[in-house]
């Protein structure tokens, strides 16, 4: 491989970083098409999935595809959906090489797609920028694999980890420029998820505003047995604003069949005394589809998904503020008694924004 190929790959890689968000259950694809060391094709998945990112790389390169090599985020399909196979495509326009970092594990695909180009004649190499594509594709990859999505944890706290005074009051603690940061990250996730409790004192919009957004997230309300209130913004019915799912418990099926008429979608999940079966609810989502999910609180919910281990990214804004131990706690109780219990974060991330200090961590055995 050369030097070249790895700036191509980057660049595919990229591309399909536009797609996040947006083209769920799909995996966001980038593609790149390259004659004489000349892009003549780029594209990335379109949203929902359609069109795939080839296809829009090869309406781009024309007849300029003949003989060269593209560079593709993920193996090309060979199965036949809303779209005909992409490694048919690829053929058909008579390119020579395909450069591509994994094989895609979806068992339509897996092998199968690089198998076709090379019977065809083609040159295909495998296994370029394969560590950056995993990481691309982290919430694809768990959703075939495991069945649920990846999950980002968000928490803007104060230097103590508060999230809140002791009468609630919240916003705001991070500044102007980090919360322009998490409507990014919302943009970059299938769906936001809160608890029943973040909606009854802090009644968020949860879309993504300012960003010049063109389509926006699920939003999903986690409810065990929490009375959630009949009038909120989330009922509230925009133009700019995202579906609404509502995940209940047994115990919350009063306020779901209200919410269900003001146009949430019910999505029941597995609960015992109260609590949502997190676990549960994550096989429910992915079954679903999504791919990639955002967690903005509450505490309660944060600690659930925490203790089961299916927290895989944590984003967290410091602001240089201090509340006391009377402050809310950014994370509720889950039992931690000895500190081999607690789960484990490496840093990958941290930088300045605006006054305040955002620092990412992955979980350990995170993909």
């Amino acid at each position: 491989m050369t030097a070249a190929d790895v700036r191509h790959m980057a660049h595919a890689l990229a591309l399909g970083r536009r797609g996040l968000g947006r083209v769920w259950p799909n995996p966001a694809v980038g593609c790149v098409i390259v004659l004489d060391g000349r892009v003549v094709g780029r594209g990335w998945t379109g949203d929902r999935g359609m069109p795939h990112a080839e296809t829009r790389a090869l309406a781009q390169a024309g007849e300029a595809a003949k003989g060269a090599t593209s560079y593709v985020s993920l193996e090309p399909c060979v199965h036949v959906g809303r779209t005909p196979p992409c490694a048919d495509a690829l053929i058909e326009a008579g390119l020579i090489r395909v450069v591509v970092p994994m094989e895609d594990p979806d068992g339509r695909v897996s092998g199968l797609g690089i198998e076709r180009l090379r019977e065809a004649g083609l040159t295909v190499d495998v296994g370029l920028m394969a560590g950056a594509a995993q990481e691309a594709h982290a919430g694809f990859l768990l959703r075939v694999t495991e069945g649920r999505p990846l999950v980002t944890l968000k928490l803007a706290v104060t230097l103590d980890g508060r999230i809140a005074t002791a009468t609630g009051e919240s916003q705001w603690i991070t500044g102007e420029e980090a919360r322009r940061v998490s409507h990014a990250l919302r943009m970059s996730h299938d769906a936001v998820m809160v608890g029943a409790g973040t909606i009854r004192i802090d009644d968020p919009k949860l879309n993504v505003r300012g960003m010049g957004a063109a389509g926006q997230p699920v939003r999903i309300v986690v409810s065990g047995s929490q009375t959630l209130p009949s009038q909120c913004r989330l009922t509230e019915k925009t133009e700019e604003a995202g579906p609404v799912w509502l995940a209940h418990g047994q115990g919350a099926r009063e306020d779901a069949v209200w919410w269900k008429m003001a146009g949430a979608e019910l999505v029941p999940v597995s609960s015992s005394e109260g609590q949502v079966d997190v676990a549960s609810l994550m096989q429910n989502l992915g079954t679903r589809g999504l791919t990639r999910v955002l967690c903005e609180g509450g505490g309660a919910l944060a600690a659930s998904l925490l203790s089961a281990g299916l927290v895989d990214q944590l984003v967290v804004f410091s602001a240089g503020k201090v509340l006391g131990a009377e402050g809310k706690p950014s994370v509720g109780t889950f039992g931690i008694s000895q500190l081999s219990m607690a789960p484990g974060f490496e840093l990958i991330e941290q930088r300045r924004v605006g006054a305040d200090i955002m620092h990412v961590w992955r979980r350990g055995n995170a993909h």
